[in-house]
């Protein structure tokens, strides 16, 4: 059985004659081409649009291309991969020889690129994107978290002015706040906060619709469901954790989820020099919160019994706040771990799982 690091170079061992860095720019993008030696035979700045990318490499030999995740990588990718050339995304964070360059511009950032595809594509830490449907389907949920967020601002801006005229609203959920509110709201109000609410309802209306087409995403994803049987896992979140992940083998070991998703400690270790420091967020932001918010379910009063939740609370102990935040975060971690290994075996979730054979107490006699 072939390791992990072994396969990468099998990955990468069909490498073409020439090699380009392509630093995709909003408007505008700089190529840098090596020869088969490494040296430098063409550079320029190219259009970022899909006739330009068709221009340059469209009637050229088989090119290793490289270029760092982002905006456009997405649609870059996947255009040159059809024309037949060798495709490269780099993981942007990783390289920090490009992002914390004190000399970075398009021109240098090309090149480096170019330099080490060339030598070695792992120095990249290539990832791959998922497919243009996936992605559609990951934007509506991207769409309703901007919703929710901007209604939330409107809301707390019509409490803001309530409070400056001495008045206090009722506490009512987000979606009954239209209705609730406007009795409340005194007369000197009414001009100003109208349209605020109307605002609240339409995105309260787009929302509503939107959940439905997420409760939908279940019929074509059936993972979505076996997720769901984990507490504290709703459509969003099992929805969120399947199309962000996209496929469970992107991850090559369960107990890698949760540093994939940033829930894991930084690690700044020297010698006989290990501080503790804070979780590394250098995941996917929206799946990381959501697990967050499942995890002060798992551990709230509504959360129902299970190992995971008893791991938790004895986490969390009486510590005070700082504690309390800990155990979040680590029962966050644990879930995102607990729902990559039901996506891989295929097993609903079990509040308390058997012990392994060597965990168990022998018996007496």
């Amino acid at each position: 059985m072939r390791s992990k690091h072994s396969k990468k170079k099998l990955l990468w061992r069909d490498k073409p004659e020439r090699t380009v860095g392509l630093d995709l720019g909003d408007r505008f993008s700089w190529y840098c081409l090596l020869n088969q030696h490494g040296e430098v035979t063409e550079e320029g700045r190219i259009a970022t649009s899909e006739a330009a990318l068709q221009l340059q490499f469209a009637h050229t030999s088989r090119l290793r291309i490289a270029m760092e995740c982002g905006t456009h990588s997405p649609w870059a990718s996947r255009l040159l991969e059809q024309l037949g050339h060798q495709v490269i995304v780099a993981n942007a964070r990783e390289v920090r020889s490009i992002s914390a360059s004190t000399s970075k511009n398009d021109r240098n950032d090309a090149e480096k690129l170019a330099r080490l595809a060339h030598c070695d594509p792992n120095l990249l830490e290539p990832i791959r994107h998922r497919r243009r449907e996936r992605q559609q389907d990951l934007n509506m949920l991207r769409v309703r978290d901007t919703l929710v967020r901007a209604r939330t601002m409107l809301i707390n801006t019509v409490r803001g002015l309530a409070k400056s005229a001495g008045a206090r609203l009722p506490r009512c959920a987000s979606e009954h706040f239209p209705a609730a509110v406007p009795a409340c709201l005194p007369a000197t109000l009414t001009a100003a906060s109208t349209p605020l609410l109307e605002q609240i309802a339409a995105m309260t209306a787009h929302i509503r619709t939107l959940d439905q087409q997420i409760e939908k995403l279940a019929h074509r994803y059936p993972e979505i469901s076996l997720l769901r049987t984990a507490p504290g896992i709703g459509p969003i979140v099992a929805a969120a954790y399947v199309l962000t992940l996209d496929r469970p083998e992107n991850t090559p070991r369960s107990r890698s989820a949760g540093a994939f998703l940033g829930l894991r400690p930084r690690q700044d270790q020297s010698g006989d020099r290990d501080p503790e420091r804070n979780i590394g967020k250098d995941g996917n932001t929206y799946l990381r919160k959501l697990l967050v918010q499942s995890a002060h379910y798992v551990l709230g009063p509504f959360g129902p019994d299970s190992a995971l939740r008893r791991w938790g609370q004895k986490l969390a102990g009486s510590g005070g706040k700082r504690a309390k935040k800990r155990a979040i975060v680590a029962v966050a971690r644990k879930l995102a771990v607990i729902l990559h290994c039901m996506w891989r075996t295929g097993q609903c979730y079990q509040p308390f799982p058997p012990l392994p054979p060597a965990s168990r107490t022998p018996q007496a006699g």
